[in-house]
Order: C-alpha cells, then structure tokens, then sequence
C-alpha cells in the first residue's frame, strides 16, 4: 500500500499563498542543501497528485522549464482531480473524476512509489480534512504573509501530528516532516 505524502512550501504563520494565489515569496536563494532535499522527496515519488489549478500552472511552466526540478516534474506520472477538465496534455499526465477518497484509496493500491501531492490549497485542504495524508513534508518558509491560503481549513475536528523529521538551513527555511498520531 503506498503512503500519500503532502509536500508544501508553507509560510511561518500557516499559509500555503497569498490571496491572489501566489506563492513565489517562498524562494528567494533557495539553499543548495534544501534544494537537494526537495529533488530527492520529487524523485522518490511514484506519481504526482494535484488540483485542477495547480495543474494548469504546472503543466504551462514545467514542459519548457531548465530547471532541477522539472526533469522529475515531467516524467513522473501526474494525476489532476478534477470533475471540470476535459483533457490533461503534460506528458504522462491523467484525469481523476471520480470522488476524492475513493481515487485516493485506488492510487494507494496500485504498485510504485508514494503519491506526492503538491496542491494547491483547497486541494491540501480536501486531502487533510478527509485524513488522506500519510505523511507532511513541510517546507517552512521564512517569512509572514499576515492574511492569505492557509494549508489547513475546515477540519472536522483536530489533528495531532507527529514530527518525525526536521531540518534547518541558512536562508532560514526548514523542513519539518509529520505523521498523524494514531488515535490508539
């Protein structure tokens, strides 16, 4: 059974972007050290999960992108869950129309690596409130945007978490990895 894993960048007061959606107060001088992290957990992964909208984004820059990360954006399979898109073009990339906990429970079953999903924030959200996520990978950014997407909305109740992972870099990013606490 494979792990579905929550990779995110994440502000230090809990949001994943902005208002407006946008997310790139997260990666001013990337640390070499981070970077590697972050290749490593993308490389692991056995297909790349997203919403609608993150898809969009992703598959307009990472086809034509030099950068590290979109070698293993482009051939690591990709599923978008989406009850509105009518095709999915990026290369190895398919359309999950059906309900959330159930595709996710079909994903798991299936053989390969873990299922890294990337967002966006209603995404992450419907993941976390429905207890889909096996595992945070957290990147926590260094900097407080005050009002804006935050990772978490809406749970039905609390959600204790274990920190089984973390690391600090000199830009002031760290990487904190959680579990959620078994209820027994």
């Amino acid at each position: 059974m494979r792990n579905l894993v929550l990779q995110m960048s994440v502000s230090i007061d809990g949001y994943v972007a902005t208002l407006d959606g946008a997310h790139d107060w997260g990666y001013d001088g990337e640390d070499p050290a981070t970077k590697a992290w972050k290749l490593e957990s993308v490389w692991g992964a056995g297909a790349h999960l997203m919403g609608r909208v993150t898809y969009g984004d992703m598959a307009a820059f990472w086809p034509t992108s030099t950068s590290d990360y979109a070698k293993p954006m482009n051939e690591i399979p990709k599923i978008v869950f989406s009850k509105t898109l009518e095709t999915a073009d990026w290369s190895e990339s398919r359309i999950a129309r059906g309900e959330l906990a159930d595709e996710v429970a079909r994903l798991k079953a299936e053989p390969g690596g873990y299922l890294l999903a990337h967002g966006g924030a209603a995404f992450a959200q419907a993941l976390s409130r429905k207890r889909l996520v096996d595992e945070y990978r957290l990147v926590v950014q260094p900097a407080a945007l005050g009002d804006g997407l935050p990772l978490f909305r809406g749970l039905p109740e609390r959600l204790a978490l274990e920190l089984v992972e973390a690391h600090t870099y000199p830009t002031g990013a760290t990487i904190h990895v959680y579990r959620p606490r078994s209820s027994g």
